[in-house]
């Protein structure tokens, strides 16, 4: 118990009051204010202006890639991005149990079927060797791609989601995708400024995803973004987003069924705003994360770090208690003393909707789902 009231008083300390300390809440200390009224005044306040095209170009620049499109969500990035790489209603797509909710619903939307797989203890995303040893078992490579032996539905694709900011095991993960012909999409919804290997994440896989919720760690409300290296399916996927119009002067005409995803331009002005602060979001984020880990070592609780060859962004941070019982106990005295804590995420094969799910053993995510504790991880 005293490891965890000292654990209280160092994340008081850090954030300088006594008063509650909310898990991640966003930091206005930019252009924010300014690219609003700018908005406003131009009246192009839903999804035609210039900080939408500016967002756009700005996350081509961040993720190292060819093409960026703006979308109203993270999950409708997920949606769209599936759609994109080939994922049609009766297909499986291979994912994650330990993970947030709408990477699962992203793939349902689709009329698709995740297959949930282990996670790795050390990035708590998506395992390559569990992937690996799934496809060796079920896995059929037929003329137009992977099929799962027992179910005879296509693998349309493979789902990895960076885990709080910390990359998965991307060169391992793509080249067992590779050999089984699954194209991969990142779900990076969590990873903004993340690296592996030097790269940022979401430019890997065929596409990538994001999200620009209320508490990542760059917010415009609510929004997402679609990435990739493939101008041309980049292009489709702002052509979907935009109710798949073709462009005409004045006739109304769609040639499929699209979606209104489209990011507006006031959630692109305050996107663009925190944006250029993302250098220094990071940095700041990078020095609570050593003066956690520095605190938690001499406290007998283990603060999770990134893996070698990685960078990450250390969205929302966390600890691993020893135990199921050590993490309630953590969480209830925490909460109970203002400091709010959070459990990661209910395995999503536990869930009502998804329990039909197939899944292998889950060794690895049921240990975290019993241990990881996310503590206060806002900008100060």
């Amino acid at each position: 118990m005293s490891a965890i009231n000292s654990a209280i008083s160092f994340i008081k300390q850090q954030y300088k009051t006594e008063n509650f300390i909310p898990l991640h809440v966003p930091h206005f200390g930019g252009n924010e204010k300014k690219y609003l009224l700018e908005t406003i005044d131009s009246t192009f306040v839903s999804s035609v202006g210039a900080f939408v095209d500016q967002f756009e170009v700005t996350m081509q620049n961040i993720t190292q890639t060819q093409k960026a499109v703006a979308v109203v969500n993270g999950t409708a990035s997920i949606q769209v991005a599936l759609r994109l790489i080939g994922v049609k209603a009766g297909d499986e797509v291979l994912t994650q149990a330990l993970t947030f909710v709408a990477t699962a619903n992203a793939i349902a939307y689709q009329n698709a079927t995740p297959v949930f797989l282990d996670v790795d203890l050390d990035t708590m995303g998506l395992s390559p060797k569990a992937v690996s040893v799934f496809l060796e078992e079920f896995g059929e490579l037929r003329e137009d791609g992977c099929y799962n032996k027992k179910t005879q539905k296509k693998i349309s694709a493979c789902l990895p989601m960076h885990t709080f900011g910390f990359p998965v095991h991307l060169d391992e993960l793509i080249a067992v995708c590779n050999a089984w012909k699954i194209p991969v999409l990142e779900d990076a919804a969590e990873s903004l400024g993340s690296e592996y290997k030097g790269k940022p994440t979401g430019s890997f896989g065929k596409l990538g995803a994001f999200s620009f919720n209320g508490n990542k760690i760059v917010t415009c409300g609510g929004g997402g973004a679609i990435v990739t290296n493939d101008f041309k399916l980049g292009e489709k996927g702002k052509y979907l987003t935009t109710t798949a119009k073709i462009p005409h002067p004045y006739e109304y005409v769609h040639d499929e069924m699209g979606y209104n995803f489209r990011m507006p331009n006031l959630n692109a002005a305050l996107a663009c705003a925190q944006l250029e602060q993302l250098n220094v979001f990071l940095e700041n984020k990078r020095k609570l994360a050593k003066e956690y880990e520095s605190f938690f070592d001499t406290n007998g609780i283990k603060f999770r770090t990134e893996t070698p060859d990685t960078k990450a962004n250390y969205w929302l941070m966390c600890v691993e208690l020893e135990n199921k019982a050590e993490r309630d106990l953590f969480l209830k005295s925490t909460n109970e003393n203002g400091v709010m804590t959070r459990p990661i995420w209910q395995l999503m094969f536990r869930l009502p909707m998804y329990s039909h799910c197939q899944k292998d053993g889950q060794k690895n995510a049921m240990f975290l789902e019993e241990r990881i504790v996310n503590i206060p991880s806002s900008v100060r």
